[in-house]
């Protein structure tokens, strides 16, 4: 649903001659929402169907950028400390993870700045925000362990995250259930690394 269907008003009309009984459903528009949408301008693409659930979206998306993050700063020190006959093979997927889980961040910062947040890059705060942790492990067996066990993490992050999101705010639902789908796929990736 985009913003416009969010403000959708369904009205039952019962029609008296020929419907007797029975009802019909017409899909209009709140014609009120699309005119306050003309007004604030400098909200950008926010507009009155956000509702009250904009800050926490904003909060969520916070919490996931700082979680990317993390995720970044764990597979670039893996990329750079992997050693072990498997290792440059491995080595080089934890540099092409922690460019997907930077390319994660961007989208997260972007899409937070358009519902009107600012995107908390703080670096005093992010472990503390992360949903995973960082890891500095030297073996590398335990390196796919631990980014394994963050993307399992980022994986059921997320799917909650959908869900509480709902119908609520459908761009930040698709970009969310998009990252998902890349974070299953990075922990398919690791699990068969796995020895």
């Amino acid at each position: 649903m985009n913003s416009f269907v969010n403000t959708a008003i369904v009205k039952t009309l019962k029609n008296d001659s020929e419907n007797a009984g029975s009802s019909h459903q017409r899909l209009e528009l709140d014609v009120s929402a699309l005119d306050a949408a003309k007004r604030s301008l400098d909200e950008g693409a926010v507009t009155p169907s956000y509702g009250p659930w904009r800050e926490d979206i904003i909060k969520l998306l916070n919490d996931a950028l700082a979680t990317e993050l993390v995720c970044v700063l764990r597979y670039k020190r893996h990329h750079f400390t992997a050693v072990g006959q498997a290792s440059p093979k491995i080595a080089e997927e934890f540099l092409i993870h922690a460019n997907e889980e930077a390319a994660h961040a961007d989208r997260l910062a972007e899409r937070i700045v358009q519902l009107g947040g600012e995107p908390d890059f703080s670096p005093d705060s992010l472990s503390r925000r992360s949903h995973a942790d960082y890891d500095a492990s030297a073996d590398l067996n335990d390196m796919v362990r631990a980014n394994l066990i963050a993307e399992r993490v980022a994986i059921e992050g997320y799917s909650q995250m959908i869900a509480l999101i709902g119908d609520k705010d459908s761009t930040t639902r698709r970009l969310l259930e998009d990252i998902l789908s890349d974070e299953q796929e990075h922990a398919d990736e690791l699990a068969d690394w796995l020895v």
